[in-house]
């Protein structure tokens, strides 16, 4: 298992730096390693390697890893359901999907005072998905004012799934939709740390790239396929 997953690990930094530097990227591009279902021994290999941040789907099996390794940097990736947004508050660095506003009230009112300011994203249903959950773009210039209220929490940017393709120039759509939309909020609050956009995922990190991602989220391609 250990060899193939450090091979694994290292084969995604190649692609991402290769990435980089074809669609010449200056900044910095975070790589969450999305270790949901995944042992605490598996996570170990690829921390061992350098890895620091890792991506949770499911609240309790978080927080028994993070017993364990409370060093790392963990970020919460998943759906919110609201009966889980205090464990959230209270274990998380980073929320990825808050998709509703009333969800980024409870992780506010829910952050415990010690901590520092709980970093989150809003979830965009950027290819309009009826399935999916997430704001519509249109609808989150008016979310705004009020998550800017909510004073435990620091509003860094956007995420986003767009709908599965194997085009390559159609993968890069919605992806450059977000960062114009990033880009429209950054010219309306450009006194708020509005600068991450998380996005790509294993079979499509290189379009994501080449429209402006800072983080992507790497999980197959690191771990292996998802365990049935």
């Amino acid at each position: 298992m250990t060899k193939p997953t450090i091979q694994q690990y290292k084969s995604v930094q190649q692609r991402i730096f290769l990435a980089k530097k074809k669609f010449n990227r200056q900044e910095n591009i975070a790589l969450i390693a999305v270790s949901k279902t995944k042992t605490i021994a598996e996570i170990n290999i690829i921390a061992e390697q350098g890895q620091t941040a890792f991506g949770e789907n499911y609240v309790q099996e978080a927080i028994e890893k993070m017993a364990i390794r409370p060093d790392l940097d963990w970020h919460f990736i998943g759906p919110i359901q609201s009966n889980k947004t205090k464990s959230i508050a209270e274990n998380f660095n980073w929320v990825h999907s808050v998709d509703r506003l009333k969800i980024a009230e409870r992780l506010n009112n829910q952050r415990p005072k010690n901590l520092d300011k709980l970093n989150i994203l809003l979830s965009i249903n950027i290819s309009e998905e009826k399935t999916k959950a997430g704001f519509l773009k249109e609808e989150v210039l008016a979310v705004i004012p009020d998550i800017l209220k909510l004073t435990n929490l620091r509003l860094k940017g956007l995420m986003a799934i767009p709908k599965q393709t194997h085009d390559f120039n159609s993968q890069r759509l919605p992806f450059k939709t977000m960062k114009n939309l990033l880009n429209q909020l950054q010219a309306i609050y450009p006194n708020e740390s509005l600068d991450t956009l998380s996005m790509g995922m294993s079979n499509d990190l290189e379009a994501a790239i080449a429209e402006g991602a800072t983080m992507v989220r790497i999980g197959t391609d690191i771990f292996g396929a998802k365990r049935p």
